[in-house]
């Protein structure tokens, strides 16, 4: 009997050492990736020996370099003209170069300095804002080996691409991809695809007509980014209307060139304005063929998803409640409540829950079921994933 109790009193001992084993690995490990992501804040790659996206503290601003390829027309007196005009909203040929975007040292994860009236402010200031500064052109052939050196410059041969949506101005997409690309503390080449947007509200039909017209452009640097950036790990992010061209451009790409399926190791569709159903039928299949994993954001508080769904009828990708779209391969994120902009529609670089969980998905490749931010649900397609905060604080 003795012998017995004294047996499950060690039983009971050893099981009690196992779960504080597994409690203090737990903890380790997240002790570990949030050094991990404190020294990836703090050390960063050099260029001629001056640390990249390093504030100057002199200028009180630190200085990004983000590549574009862009077939918007360019203006023609190109190097008189102000930077943030050298390209406008006509179509135009495809063209490549490198851009310079100020980040000021009082930066905030997920704000976009611009100049504000209420504050005085009248003119762009580096030290405040984040301002398009510079922009050289490159041939197409310098272009790839400077984006390519730049890869190796980083520690996981990185490099990501950026799609904007509607209304978006040149001179705004490389503002947005240096923001997003400094928030993410990225090391690698960080790139974005500008395509002829009006930059205007009424501008929405032209624009629609332009990303079409843009279609095979953007597929055709899919293919020159997937073989001459000489990147290991590629990923692709797309907002809003911009996900057509992307997602179109995918589509085209897996059928022609089926050795780059599976190229890209995330694609990353943010509140996709795309037709529900066509991305069902006929989307959805490409992007599991062309990525490894491909992560949509959705929320039922988009207003421009609302209006847009209202000019054509018919649900978009990006809208949740009962029309989200959960499919086998894709793993959907349900944003709803985590913008509170008036909008809503540019969560996915303007809301803190959802710049980490990207980061937790870009620096660390968790999928949603690992990421710490999100939370598992049922639909009636399967499982997605909401936001932890936006669910605490729904009533």
């Amino acid at each position: 009997m003795a012998a017995e109790l004294a047996a499950r009193e060690a039983a009971q001992r050893a099981e009690s050492q196992q779960r504080a084993d597994v409690g203090r690995a737990a903890a380790e490990r997240d002790a570990a990736a949030r050094a991990e992501r404190e020294q990836r804040q703090a050390r960063l790659p050099s260029r001629d020996g001056i640390p990249e996206n390093a504030i100057d503290p002199e200028k009180k601003y630190a200085t990004l370099r983000v590549f574009y390829a862009t077939d918007r027309a360019a203006a023609l007196d190109f190097a008189n003209t102000p930077v943030a005009d050298r390209y406008g909203g006509a179509r135009g040929k495809l063209e490549y170069g490198v851009a310079e975007v100020s980040i000021p040292a009082a930066h905030k994860p997920g704000v976009l300095e611009t100049p504000s009236v209420w504050r005085l402010e009248f003119t762009e200031d580096p030290s405040r804002h984040v301002v398009l500064m510079s922009l050289q052109r490159r041939s197409r052939a310098l272009f790839f080996q400077e984006l390519s050196q730049r890869v190796a410059r980083s520690e996981g041969s990185n490099a990501f691409l950026f799609v904007h949506g509607y209304n978006v101005s040149f001179a705004d997409a490389a503002r947005r991809t240096a923001q997003m690309s400094y928030d993410l503390s990225f090391d690698g080449a960080s790139v974005f695809y500008s395509w002829p947007s009006q930059a205007s509200l009424p501008g929405y039909t032209i624009d629609e007509s332009n990303i079409e017209w843009s279609t095979t452009h953007i597929k055709d640097f899919l293919v020159d980014f997937a073989e001459k950036s000489t990147a290991d790990n590629l990923y692709l992010i797309a907002h809003s209307m911009g996900n057509r061209g992307l997602t179109r451009a995918l589509q085209a790409l897996v059928l022609e060139r089926p050795d780059l399926r599976g190229r890209f190791r995330e694609i990353i569709l943010a509140a996709p304005d795309i037709d529900a159903e066509v991305f069902r039928r006929d989307l959805a299949p490409a992007l599991r063929q062309a990525g490894k994993r491909v992560t949509l954001y959705a929320s039922s508080n988009d207003l421009a998803l609302k209006a847009s769904k209202q000019v054509h009828g018919y649900a978009r990708a990006g809208d949740s409640g009962d029309g989200l779209i959960v499919l086998p391969g894709i793993e959907t994120i349900d944003a709803s409540g985590v913008d509170e902009s008036t909008l809503a529609h540019s969560y996915f670089v303007e809301s803190k829950p959802v710049i980490r969980d990207i980061l937790d998905l870009l620096l660390r490749s968790l999928p949603a079921g690992r990421r710490e931010g999100l939370v598992v649900d049922q639909h009636a397609g399967g499982t997605f994933w909401r936001f932890r905060e936006a669910r605490l604080a729904e009533p």
